[in-house]
């Protein structure tokens, strides 16, 4: 296993407790799906250098506002995101495989209007990306790589589990970097089309950890897949939190700084033990946050 075993089994835990509450209440079913959907594209545009805010987002994909000074490809991007969303839950009940083709088909969705060109269609040039330490392969060998990919995936021969096969699938696609442009955001759906069809709540990687996502990416090229496997683990994880605390009745969180208040850690300390993903808390926005009962849990198994 390389995604670590505590936050793993936090993970199986949570799903099953999830999955016990289903069939979930349409409507708050439909208002989550929406919420996550838009957040989902924010983040996601965002951290390939899109500079809608969340609320002008939410305005561009409900409303269809045009946002004063804000590029026009910025508003493609977010109604685009929305619409390949819309595409995935379609897969999603129709059970329908990831193939090549879906993948094809959910960037050109992402790329709609903005580069109809190259829109579902492999890069037929080489490219390099900035920062990383590792060129994509030629373009020549693009075609090879992604049938590779897929049967790599299909196959499992490292036996990943399902939470470290959500990881692998999205790192390998950046890896290959098999499209000219949108490869980022089609491996952050693509990881979502894998996760939902087994059951996971929405996942998405937020803006404020942009650094830490690209430092984890670099660390994998260079070999050492852990860091972005646990990563990537630790935003399913906030995905399940939140969905249980829309579901759950009477549960809720708290910030670390109220969770200190009569507990043998300080805020400071409970933050770090949040970071590293030795307790089960969630970051929403900048701050982190957790269930009273979820502290009590740790301290209790710390006594043992």
């Amino acid at each position: 296993m390389i995604v670590e075993k505590e936050i793993y089994d936090r993970i199986k835990g949570k799903k099953g407790e999830l999955d016990s509450l289903r069939p979930f209440p349409k409507a708050v079913l439909e208002k989550m799906k929406e919420q996550f959907a838009i957040e989902l594209a924010y983040n996601s545009n965002a951290i390939e250098g899109n500079s809608l805010t969340l609320k002008e987002t939410r305005l561009v994909i409900e409303e269809g506002i045009t946002i004063k000074g804000k590029p026009l490809r910025e508003h493609f991007e977010a109604i685009n995101h929305d619409k390949a969303f819309d595409f995935l839950e379609g897969l999603v009940n129709r059970k329908t495989k990831i193939t090549e083709n879906v993948i094809k088909e959910i960037h050109k969705i992402i790329v709609s209007g903005i580069d109809d060109k190259y829109a579902g269609k492999y890069r037929d040039v080489n490219v390099r990306i900035l920062g990383a330490i590792k060129s994509p392969p030629r373009f020549e060998k693009v075609p090879g790589e992604m049938a590779a990919f897929l049967k790599e995936f299909n196959e499992n021969p490292k036996k990943f589990n399902d939470v470290e096969l959500a990881a692998f699938i999205h790192y390998r696609l950046v890896e290959i970097h098999p499209f000219i442009d949108g490869n980022g955001r089609t491996a952050r759906l693509l990881m979502n089309l894998f996760l939902m069809s087994y059951g996971y709540p929405i996942t998405m990687v937020l803006k404020v950890d942009r650094k830490k996502y690209y430092d984890r990416l670099k660390k994998a090229d260079q070999g050492d897949m852990k860091p972005f496997f646990d990563f990537m683990a630790r935003n399913i994880e906030r995905s399940l939190d939140l969905y249980l605390d829309a579901f759950q009745k009477g549960s809720g969180y708290v910030s670390l700084r109220e969770a200190s208040k009569g507990s043998p850690y300080s805020q400071e300390y409970l933050s770090l033990l949040a970071r590293r993903g030795k307790i089960e808390a969630s970051k929403i926005g900048r701050n982190w946050f957790i269930k009273k009962e979820a502290l009590e849990r740790y301290i209790k198994n710390k006594k043992k």
